[in-house]
Protein backbone atom coordinates (compact mmCIF):
# COMPACT_ATOMS: atom_id res chain seq x y z
CA UNK A 1 0.00 0.00 0.00
CA UNK A 2 1.61 3.26 -1.17
CA UNK A 3 1.21 6.68 -1.15
CA UNK A 4 1.78 6.89 -5.01
CA UNK A 5 -0.72 3.98 -5.96
CA UNK A 6 -3.76 6.43 -4.56
CA UNK A 7 -2.62 9.00 -7.23
CA UNK A 8 -2.96 6.76 -9.72
CA UNK A 9 -6.48 5.39 -8.50
CA UNK A 10 -7.99 9.01 -8.26
CA UNK A 11 -6.60 9.75 -11.68
CA UNK A 12 -8.32 6.88 -13.09
CA UNK A 13 -11.20 7.56 -11.18
CA UNK A 14 -11.69 10.89 -11.72
CA UNK A 15 -9.77 12.23 -14.44
CA UNK A 16 -10.98 15.78 -14.90
CA UNK A 17 -11.42 16.83 -11.05
CA UNK A 18 -9.29 19.49 -9.30
CA UNK A 19 -6.15 17.80 -7.50
CA UNK A 20 -4.45 20.52 -6.75
CA UNK A 21 -4.62 24.51 -6.56
CA UNK A 22 -1.85 26.82 -6.36
CA UNK A 23 -1.68 30.25 -6.89
CA UNK A 24 -2.86 30.66 -10.75
CA UNK A 25 -2.53 26.77 -10.99
CA UNK A 26 -5.19 24.43 -11.55
CA UNK A 27 -4.20 20.95 -11.86
CA UNK A 28 -6.44 17.84 -12.53
CA UNK A 29 -5.99 14.42 -11.21
CA UNK A 30 -4.66 13.48 -14.41
CA UNK A 31 -2.79 15.67 -15.17
CA UNK A 32 -0.89 15.61 -11.65
CA UNK A 33 -0.35 11.52 -11.85
CA UNK A 34 1.30 12.59 -15.99
CA UNK A 35 3.65 15.02 -14.75
CA UNK A 36 4.77 12.69 -11.36
CA UNK A 37 5.42 10.25 -13.62
CA UNK A 38 7.43 12.37 -16.45
CA UNK A 39 9.90 13.97 -13.34
CA UNK A 40 9.85 10.45 -12.10
CA UNK A 41 10.96 9.30 -15.17
CA UNK A 42 13.74 12.55 -15.13
CA UNK A 43 14.91 11.49 -12.19
CA UNK A 44 15.40 7.85 -12.89
CA UNK A 45 17.46 9.13 -15.79
CA UNK A 46 19.76 11.17 -13.14
CA UNK A 47 20.21 7.98 -10.96
CA UNK A 48 17.37 7.94 -8.75
CA UNK A 49 16.37 4.25 -7.80
CA UNK A 50 14.85 2.78 -4.73
CA UNK A 51 16.07 3.63 -1.33
CA UNK A 52 17.68 6.49 -2.64
CA UNK A 53 17.52 10.19 -0.72
CA UNK A 54 16.17 13.24 -2.13
CA UNK A 55 16.16 16.25 -0.75
CA UNK A 56 13.33 18.51 -1.48
CA UNK A 57 14.21 22.27 -0.55
CA UNK A 58 11.06 23.76 -1.86
CA UNK A 59 8.14 26.57 -1.39
CA UNK A 60 4.63 25.72 -1.46
CA UNK A 61 3.31 24.95 -5.01
CA UNK A 62 2.67 22.08 -7.70
CA UNK A 63 6.45 21.10 -7.70
CA UNK A 64 6.20 20.70 -4.35
CA UNK A 65 3.97 17.96 -4.40
CA UNK A 66 5.09 16.41 -8.07
CA UNK A 67 8.98 15.96 -6.33
CA UNK A 68 7.07 14.01 -3.62
CA UNK A 69 4.94 11.49 -5.18
CA UNK A 70 7.78 11.19 -7.78
CA UNK A 71 10.12 10.06 -5.57
CA UNK A 72 7.42 7.75 -4.02
CA UNK A 73 7.24 6.03 -7.35
CA UNK A 74 10.75 5.15 -7.66
CA UNK A 75 11.44 3.52 -4.03
CA UNK A 76 13.11 6.80 -3.18
CA UNK A 77 12.89 8.23 0.11
CA UNK A 78 12.03 12.40 0.29
CA UNK A 79 13.67 14.81 2.85
CA UNK A 80 11.86 17.50 2.58
CA UNK A 81 13.16 20.80 4.12
CA UNK A 82 11.41 23.76 5.31
CA UNK A 83 12.75 26.71 3.77
CA UNK A 84 12.62 28.69 6.43
CA UNK A 85 15.70 26.52 7.81
CA UNK A 86 19.02 28.37 7.37
CA UNK A 87 21.70 27.10 4.83
CA UNK A 88 23.71 25.86 8.07
CA UNK A 89 20.82 24.15 8.97
CA UNK A 90 20.26 22.75 5.43
CA UNK A 91 23.91 21.72 5.04
CA UNK A 92 23.29 19.39 8.36
CA UNK A 93 20.86 17.63 6.57
CA UNK A 94 22.43 17.07 3.84
CA UNK A 95 25.64 15.94 5.28
CA UNK A 96 23.52 13.40 7.63
CA UNK A 97 20.87 12.21 4.83
CA UNK A 98 23.49 12.01 2.19
CA UNK A 99 20.94 12.62 -1.07
CA UNK A 100 21.65 11.68 -4.72
CA UNK A 101 19.39 14.62 -6.11
CA UNK A 102 19.05 18.12 -4.49
CA UNK A 103 15.59 19.98 -5.51
CA UNK A 104 15.09 23.47 -4.92
CA UNK A 105 14.12 27.12 -6.71
CA UNK A 106 16.20 29.85 -7.98
CA UNK A 107 15.12 32.18 -5.30
CA UNK A 108 17.38 29.88 -2.70
CA UNK A 109 20.73 29.85 -5.24
CA UNK A 110 22.47 33.01 -3.76
CA UNK A 111 21.99 31.61 0.16
CA UNK A 112 23.38 27.91 -0.81
CA UNK A 113 26.48 29.85 -2.62
CA UNK A 114 27.61 29.04 1.13
CA UNK A 115 27.28 25.63 1.66
CA UNK A 116 28.59 23.90 -1.79
CA UNK A 117 31.15 21.97 0.06
CA UNK A 118 28.61 20.00 1.38
CA UNK A 119 26.36 19.57 -1.84
CA UNK A 120 29.69 18.20 -3.66
CA UNK A 121 28.57 15.14 -5.53
CA UNK A 122 25.09 15.89 -5.19
CA UNK A 123 23.28 16.24 -8.27
CA UNK A 124 21.16 19.67 -8.26
CA UNK A 125 17.45 20.43 -10.14
CA UNK A 126 16.60 23.93 -10.00
CA UNK A 127 13.18 25.42 -10.31
CA UNK A 128 12.23 28.95 -11.79
CA UNK A 129 15.65 29.56 -13.92
CA UNK A 130 17.51 29.55 -17.00
CA UNK A 131 20.49 27.94 -17.47
CA UNK A 132 23.13 29.12 -20.10
CA UNK A 133 26.12 27.27 -21.82
CA UNK A 134 28.32 27.29 -19.27
CA UNK A 135 26.21 25.57 -16.92
CA UNK A 136 28.01 23.42 -14.17
CA UNK A 137 27.75 19.81 -13.92
CA UNK A 138 25.34 18.18 -12.25
CA UNK A 139 22.81 21.52 -12.14
CA UNK A 140 19.55 20.62 -14.16
CA UNK A 141 16.85 22.74 -14.48
CA UNK A 142 13.32 21.14 -13.14
CA UNK A 143 11.62 21.63 -16.69
CA UNK A 144 14.38 20.26 -18.62
CA UNK A 145 14.09 16.59 -16.02
CA UNK A 146 10.59 16.47 -16.28
CA UNK A 147 10.32 16.06 -19.81
CA UNK A 148 7.96 13.60 -21.07
CA UNK A 149 9.19 10.70 -22.91
CA UNK A 150 8.04 6.84 -24.11
CA UNK A 151 9.96 4.88 -21.39
CA UNK A 152 7.69 3.12 -18.48
CA UNK A 153 9.03 3.43 -15.04
CA UNK A 154 10.06 0.34 -13.64
CA UNK A 155 8.21 -1.56 -10.90
CA UNK A 156 9.16 -0.38 -7.17
CA UNK A 157 10.48 -3.53 -5.09
CA UNK A 158 7.75 -4.50 -1.89
CA UNK A 159 10.10 -3.85 0.34
CA UNK A 160 10.96 -0.26 -0.83
CA UNK A 161 8.22 0.57 2.49
CA UNK A 162 10.45 4.26 3.19
CA UNK A 163 8.76 6.96 1.93
CA UNK A 164 10.33 9.92 4.36
CA UNK A 165 12.93 11.06 6.39
CA UNK A 166 11.28 13.85 8.75
CA UNK A 167 13.89 15.61 10.63
CA UNK A 168 13.39 16.50 14.22
CA UNK A 169 15.43 18.13 17.28
CA UNK A 170 16.70 16.42 19.72
CA UNK A 171 17.65 17.53 23.31
CA UNK A 172 21.46 17.47 22.21
CA UNK A 173 20.74 19.76 19.66
CA UNK A 174 21.82 17.61 17.10
CA UNK A 175 18.89 16.75 14.60
CA UNK A 176 17.49 13.41 13.82
CA UNK A 177 15.96 12.08 10.54
CA UNK A 178 12.43 10.18 11.79
CA UNK A 179 12.06 7.59 9.12
CA UNK A 180 8.43 7.16 8.03
CA UNK A 181 7.21 5.17 5.76
CA UNK A 182 4.20 4.44 3.28
CA UNK A 183 2.20 2.45 5.61
CA UNK A 184 3.14 5.25 8.48
CA UNK A 185 1.86 8.10 6.19
CA UNK A 186 -1.42 5.95 4.37
CA UNK A 187 -2.66 4.75 7.87
CA UNK A 188 -2.64 8.16 9.59
CA UNK A 189 -3.86 10.40 6.65
CA UNK A 190 -5.61 7.71 4.54
CA UNK A 191 -7.74 6.20 6.85
CA UNK A 192 -7.38 7.62 10.86
CA UNK A 193 -8.31 11.10 10.23
CA UNK A 194 -10.70 10.60 7.97
CA UNK A 195 -12.63 8.04 10.68
CA UNK A 196 -11.62 10.53 13.27
CA UNK A 197 -13.03 13.73 11.91
CA UNK A 198 -15.31 12.75 8.78
CA UNK A 199 -13.59 14.04 6.25
CA UNK A 200 -14.09 12.73 2.57
CA UNK A 201 -13.67 12.61 -1.22
CA UNK A 202 -16.38 16.12 -1.54
CA UNK A 203 -14.07 18.26 1.14
CA UNK A 204 -11.88 20.82 -0.33
CA UNK A 205 -8.52 21.41 1.89
CA UNK A 206 -6.49 24.42 2.33
CA UNK A 207 -2.78 24.20 3.79
CA UNK A 208 -1.86 27.49 5.72
CA UNK A 209 1.38 26.70 6.15
CA UNK A 210 4.66 25.26 4.56
CA UNK A 211 3.80 21.34 2.94
CA UNK A 212 7.58 20.66 4.36
CA UNK A 213 6.28 21.37 7.80
CA UNK A 214 4.29 18.14 9.01
CA UNK A 215 0.46 20.33 9.32
CA UNK A 216 0.89 20.74 5.40
CA UNK A 217 2.17 17.81 5.03
CA UNK A 218 -0.47 16.15 6.99
CA UNK A 219 -3.36 18.30 5.02
CA UNK A 220 -1.64 17.01 1.34
CA UNK A 221 -1.71 13.89 2.36
CA UNK A 222 -5.23 13.81 3.43
CA UNK A 223 -6.13 15.45 0.26
CA UNK A 224 -4.54 13.12 -2.18
CA UNK A 225 -5.31 9.92 -0.11
CA UNK A 226 -9.06 10.63 -0.37
CA UNK A 227 -9.59 11.93 -3.73
CA UNK A 228 -9.89 15.57 -2.73
CA UNK A 229 -8.87 18.67 -3.75
CA UNK A 230 -6.08 20.84 -1.91
CA UNK A 231 -5.46 24.06 -2.09
CA UNK A 232 -2.00 25.46 -0.94
CA UNK A 233 -1.29 29.06 -0.35
CA UNK A 234 2.37 29.95 -0.93
CA UNK A 235 2.24 32.50 2.19
CA UNK A 236 -0.24 32.77 4.50
CA UNK A 237 -2.03 36.62 4.85
CA UNK A 238 -5.33 36.59 6.67
CA UNK A 239 -7.13 38.35 4.19
CA UNK A 240 -5.75 36.10 1.32
CA UNK A 241 -7.04 33.41 3.37
CA UNK A 242 -10.50 34.25 3.33
CA UNK A 243 -10.88 35.17 -0.51
CA UNK A 244 -9.36 31.25 -0.86
CA UNK A 245 -11.75 30.23 0.88
CA UNK A 246 -14.57 31.67 -0.59
CA UNK A 247 -13.43 30.94 -4.01
CA UNK A 248 -12.65 27.48 -3.66
CA UNK A 249 -15.40 26.94 -1.39
CA UNK A 250 -12.97 25.29 1.06
CA UNK A 251 -14.74 23.29 3.74
CA UNK A 252 -11.57 22.00 5.75
CA UNK A 253 -8.50 24.22 6.96
CA UNK A 254 -5.19 22.54 8.61
CA UNK A 255 -3.60 25.41 10.90
CA UNK A 256 -1.85 26.18 13.81
CA UNK A 257 -2.86 27.98 16.62
CA UNK A 258 -1.10 31.12 15.70
CA UNK A 259 -2.71 31.23 12.02
CA UNK A 260 -5.85 31.22 14.18
CA UNK A 261 -4.85 34.16 15.71
CA UNK A 262 -3.42 36.44 12.67
CA UNK A 263 -6.74 35.47 11.07
CA UNK A 264 -8.97 36.31 13.58
CA UNK A 265 -9.28 40.31 12.53
CA UNK A 266 -10.13 39.05 9.16
CA UNK A 267 -12.98 36.65 10.56
CA UNK A 268 -14.33 39.30 12.73
CA UNK A 269 -14.50 41.91 9.49
CA UNK A 270 -15.86 38.78 7.08
CA UNK A 271 -16.87 35.83 8.87
CA UNK A 272 -19.52 35.29 5.90
CA UNK A 273 -17.15 34.29 3.52
CA UNK A 274 -16.29 30.91 5.44
CA UNK A 275 -19.63 29.26 4.69
CA UNK A 276 -18.50 26.73 3.07
CA UNK A 277 -15.97 25.90 5.70
CA UNK A 278 -16.88 22.46 8.06
CA UNK A 279 -13.84 21.72 9.54
CA UNK A 280 -10.97 23.27 11.27
CA UNK A 281 -7.95 20.99 12.24
CA UNK A 282 -5.66 22.32 14.57
CA UNK A 283 -2.39 20.75 16.18
CA UNK A 284 0.78 22.87 17.60
CA UNK A 285 1.09 24.32 20.75
CA UNK A 286 -2.25 24.10 23.28
CA UNK A 287 -4.95 25.66 21.54
CA UNK A 288 -6.29 28.87 23.78
CA UNK A 289 -9.81 28.15 24.87
CA UNK A 290 -11.19 32.16 24.66
CA UNK A 291 -9.67 31.58 21.22
CA UNK A 292 -11.55 28.58 20.74
CA UNK A 293 -14.57 30.09 21.96
CA UNK A 294 -14.00 33.23 19.41
CA UNK A 295 -14.31 30.85 16.50
CA UNK A 296 -17.07 28.94 17.44
CA UNK A 297 -19.21 32.08 17.84
CA UNK A 298 -17.96 33.11 14.44
CA UNK A 299 -18.03 29.71 12.29
CA UNK A 300 -20.89 28.03 13.85
CA UNK A 301 -21.17 25.51 11.29
CA UNK A 302 -17.77 24.46 12.22
CA UNK A 303 -16.25 21.25 14.06
CA UNK A 304 -12.81 21.65 15.66
CA UNK A 305 -10.90 18.95 16.24
CA UNK A 306 -7.30 19.18 17.73
CA UNK A 307 -4.88 16.75 18.30
CA UNK A 308 -1.17 15.69 20.05
CA UNK A 309 0.90 14.16 17.46
CA UNK A 310 4.75 13.78 17.31
CA UNK A 311 6.91 13.18 14.46
CA UNK A 312 7.95 10.01 15.52
CA UNK A 313 4.84 8.59 16.77
CA UNK A 314 2.22 9.91 14.64
CA UNK A 315 -1.49 10.91 16.57
CA UNK A 316 -1.77 10.10 19.94
CA UNK A 317 -4.93 11.20 21.12
CA UNK A 318 -7.59 13.72 19.73
CA UNK A 319 -10.01 15.78 21.49
CA UNK A 320 -13.20 16.04 19.44
CA UNK A 321 -15.31 19.39 18.88
CA UNK A 322 -17.94 18.62 21.75
CA UNK A 323 -14.62 18.10 23.98
CA UNK A 324 -12.83 21.36 23.34
CA UNK A 325 -14.84 22.99 26.41
CA UNK A 326 -15.69 20.32 28.65
CA UNK A 327 -11.73 19.02 29.21
CA UNK A 328 -10.10 22.10 27.48
CA UNK A 329 -6.96 21.14 29.65
CA UNK A 330 -6.41 17.73 28.16
CA UNK A 331 -4.93 16.70 24.60
CA UNK A 332 -7.99 14.20 24.67
CA UNK A 333 -8.24 10.35 24.40
CA UNK A 334 -6.27 7.61 22.87
CA UNK A 335 -6.37 7.43 18.97
CA UNK A 336 -8.03 4.35 18.31
CA UNK A 337 -5.16 1.81 17.24
CA UNK A 338 -2.20 3.51 19.58
CA UNK A 339 -1.53 2.30 22.67
CA UNK A 340 -0.20 4.58 25.24
CA UNK A 341 0.94 4.21 28.65
CA UNK A 342 2.95 5.82 31.57
CA UNK A 343 5.85 4.85 33.14
CA UNK A 344 7.63 5.50 36.56
CA UNK A 345 11.85 5.73 36.31
CA UNK A 346 11.51 1.54 36.84
CA UNK A 347 9.54 1.60 33.87
CA UNK A 348 6.35 0.35 36.20
CA UNK A 349 2.91 1.74 34.94
CA UNK A 350 1.51 4.38 37.15
CA UNK A 351 -1.70 5.14 38.65
CA UNK A 352 -4.75 7.07 36.98
CA UNK A 353 -3.85 10.50 38.11
CA UNK A 354 -0.12 9.86 38.83
CA UNK A 355 2.48 11.18 36.16
CA UNK A 356 4.37 9.05 34.14
CA UNK A 357 6.49 9.31 30.98
CA UNK A 358 4.14 8.79 27.85
CA UNK A 359 5.08 5.68 26.23
CA UNK A 360 3.48 5.01 22.45
CA UNK A 361 3.14 1.54 20.78
CA UNK A 362 1.41 0.95 17.32
CA UNK A 363 2.62 -2.83 16.55
CA UNK A 364 5.76 -3.47 14.72
CA UNK A 365 7.43 0.11 14.24
CA UNK A 366 6.72 1.45 10.27
CA UNK A 367 3.81 -0.61 10.36
CA UNK A 368 0.72 1.41 12.00
CA UNK A 369 1.56 5.35 13.45
CA UNK A 370 4.89 4.91 14.67
CA UNK A 371 8.30 5.84 12.65
CA UNK A 372 10.50 2.84 11.72
CA UNK A 373 13.55 4.12 13.32
CA UNK A 374 16.06 7.01 13.57
CA UNK A 375 18.06 7.28 10.27
CA UNK A 376 21.67 6.16 10.66
CA UNK A 377 21.31 5.94 14.17
CA UNK A 378 20.47 2.56 15.40
CA UNK A 379 21.95 2.87 18.90
CA UNK A 380 19.47 5.97 19.51
CA UNK A 381 16.61 3.81 17.85
CA UNK A 382 17.28 0.95 20.23
CA UNK A 383 17.45 3.22 22.77
CA UNK A 384 13.94 5.10 22.14
CA UNK A 385 12.06 1.90 20.72
CA UNK A 386 12.08 -0.80 23.45
CA UNK A 387 9.76 -4.02 22.83
CA UNK A 388 7.65 -1.21 20.34
CA UNK A 389 7.23 1.12 22.77
CA UNK A 390 8.61 4.76 21.97
CA UNK A 391 10.16 6.75 24.45
CA UNK A 392 8.90 10.01 24.13
CA UNK A 393 10.02 11.57 26.74
CA UNK A 394 6.83 13.83 28.01
CA UNK A 395 5.27 13.80 31.11
CA UNK A 396 1.70 12.95 30.98
CA UNK A 397 -1.27 11.88 33.17
CA UNK A 398 -4.57 9.99 32.61
CA UNK A 399 -7.54 11.10 34.42
CA UNK A 400 -10.52 8.47 35.16
CA UNK A 401 -12.19 9.04 31.70
CA UNK A 402 -9.59 8.11 29.83
CA UNK A 403 -8.52 11.68 28.90
CA UNK A 404 -4.56 12.61 28.37
CA UNK A 405 -2.61 15.41 30.17
CA UNK A 406 0.76 16.47 29.19
CA UNK A 407 1.77 17.93 32.19
CA UNK A 408 5.21 18.69 31.10
CA UNK A 409 7.23 18.53 27.64
CA UNK A 410 9.90 17.24 26.53
CA UNK A 411 12.91 18.66 27.56
CA UNK A 412 13.57 21.93 26.92
CA UNK A 413 11.18 22.26 23.99
CA UNK A 414 9.28 25.35 23.15
CA UNK A 415 6.40 25.66 20.84
CA UNK A 416 6.14 28.88 18.71
CA UNK A 417 3.68 29.06 15.92
CA UNK A 418 3.32 25.21 15.64
CA UNK A 419 7.34 25.28 15.20
CA UNK A 420 9.22 23.10 17.64
CA UNK A 421 12.04 24.89 18.97
CA UNK A 422 14.42 22.63 21.16
CA UNK A 423 16.24 24.96 23.44
CA UNK A 424 19.59 23.81 23.77
CA UNK A 425 19.97 23.99 19.85
CA UNK A 426 19.70 27.71 20.56
CA UNK A 427 22.22 27.69 23.00
CA UNK A 428 25.00 26.24 21.34
CA UNK A 429 24.35 28.72 18.62
CA UNK A 430 24.71 31.60 21.19
CA UNK A 431 27.65 29.62 22.60
CA UNK A 432 29.60 30.00 18.81
CA UNK A 433 29.75 34.36 19.67
CA UNK A 434 33.10 34.56 21.57
CA UNK A 435 31.49 37.24 24.18
CA UNK A 436 29.55 34.64 25.57
CA UNK A 437 30.51 31.95 28.39
CA UNK A 438 26.90 30.60 28.82
CA UNK A 439 23.68 30.54 27.21
CA UNK A 440 20.40 29.19 28.78
CA UNK A 441 16.75 29.11 26.79
CA UNK A 442 13.55 28.77 28.33
CA UNK A 443 9.85 29.61 26.32
CA UNK A 444 8.01 32.17 27.51
CA UNK A 445 4.06 33.08 26.84
CA UNK A 446 3.67 34.81 23.53
CA UNK A 447 0.17 36.35 22.25
CA UNK A 448 1.22 35.77 18.51
CA UNK A 449 2.65 32.90 18.51
CA UNK A 450 1.64 31.08 21.49
CA UNK A 451 5.33 30.74 22.88
CA UNK A 452 8.68 32.39 22.26
CA UNK A 453 12.37 32.14 22.91
CA UNK A 454 14.18 33.91 26.10
CA UNK A 455 17.69 34.10 25.96
CA UNK A 456 19.51 34.38 29.55
CA UNK A 457 23.21 34.73 28.54
CA UNK A 458 26.56 35.17 30.50
CA UNK A 459 29.44 36.97 29.31
CA UNK A 460 33.55 36.36 29.70
CA UNK A 461 34.64 38.28 32.51
CA UNK A 462 35.71 41.95 30.96
CA UNK A 463 33.45 41.67 27.65
CA UNK A 464 30.04 43.54 26.61
CA UNK A 465 27.42 42.98 24.44
CA UNK A 466 24.11 44.46 22.59
CA UNK A 467 20.73 42.86 22.60
CA UNK A 468 20.96 43.81 19.04
CA UNK A 469 24.11 42.11 18.33
CA UNK A 470 23.12 39.00 19.58
CA UNK A 471 20.03 39.12 17.30
CA UNK A 472 22.32 39.60 14.42
CA UNK A 473 24.69 37.01 15.44
CA UNK A 474 21.22 34.46 15.30
CA UNK A 475 20.11 36.16 12.04
CA UNK A 476 22.58 33.83 9.52
CA UNK A 477 23.34 30.65 12.33
CA UNK A 478 19.29 29.98 13.10
CA UNK A 479 16.10 29.86 11.36
CA UNK A 480 14.22 32.82 12.21
CA UNK A 481 11.05 31.20 14.25
CA UNK A 482 13.68 29.83 16.40
CA UNK A 483 15.71 33.23 17.33
CA UNK A 484 15.65 35.00 20.70
CA UNK A 485 12.88 37.05 20.87
CA UNK A 486 14.23 38.52 24.30
CA UNK A 487 17.30 38.37 25.75
CA UNK A 488 18.42 38.96 29.19
CA UNK A 489 22.30 39.48 30.59
CA UNK A 490 22.90 37.73 34.12
CA UNK A 491 25.81 37.58 36.30
CA UNK A 492 25.40 34.01 36.35
CA UNK A 493 22.37 30.92 36.42
CA UNK A 494 20.80 29.56 39.20
CA UNK A 495 22.33 26.04 39.52
CA UNK A 496 20.99 23.16 41.51
CA UNK A 497 23.69 20.70 43.78
CA UNK A 498 24.41 19.03 40.82
CA UNK A 499 25.50 22.47 38.65
CA UNK A 500 22.58 22.02 36.51
CA UNK A 501 20.41 25.11 35.41
CA UNK A 502 17.23 25.85 37.46
CA UNK A 503 15.02 26.65 34.28
CA UNK A 504 12.15 26.98 35.90
CA UNK A 505 13.57 29.78 37.61
CA UNK A 506 15.00 31.61 35.24
CA UNK A 507 11.37 31.29 33.39
CA UNK A 508 9.79 32.71 36.55
CA UNK A 509 12.30 35.80 36.20
CA UNK A 510 11.58 36.39 32.13
CA UNK A 511 7.91 36.33 33.46
CA UNK A 512 8.67 38.70 35.81
CA UNK A 513 10.39 40.72 33.46
CA UNK A 514 7.81 40.39 30.58
CA UNK A 515 5.44 41.55 33.30
CA UNK A 516 6.94 44.52 34.74
CA UNK A 517 8.80 45.70 31.32
CA UNK A 518 7.16 44.17 28.51
CA UNK A 519 10.35 44.29 26.43
CA UNK A 520 13.71 42.42 26.37
CA UNK A 521 16.57 43.45 28.39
Amino acid sequence: MRLEHFLRAYAQRHQAKTALVAGEQRVSFAELHARVNTLALGLRRLGVGSGDRVMVYLPNGVEFVQSLYACFSLGAVVVPVNIRMTPKELAYFAVDSRPTVFIYHAESEKALEEIREQLAGVCRVVVGTVLGADTPPGLHRFEQVAVACDESLPDVKVDAEDCMILYTSGTTGKPKGAVMTHANMVVQHGYINPVEWRITADDVFLVTTPLAHRTGMARMLNALSLGATLVVMGRFEPDDALALIEREKVSAVGMVPTVARMLMPALERGAQRCASLRHLIVTGEAFPVELKRRLIELLPQVRQHSFFAMTEVGSVTGLEHEEQFTHPASVGRVTPGVEVKLVDDRGEEVSVGEAGELLVRAGIPGRFTTMRGYFGRPDETAATIVDGWLKTGDMARFDVDGYLYIVDRRKDMVLSGGFNIYTKEVEQMLLEHTAIADAAVVGVPDEVFGEAVAAFIELKPGRELEVSEVMEHSKSRIASYKKPKHVYFVDSFPRNAMGKVLKSELRARALERLNTQGVAG
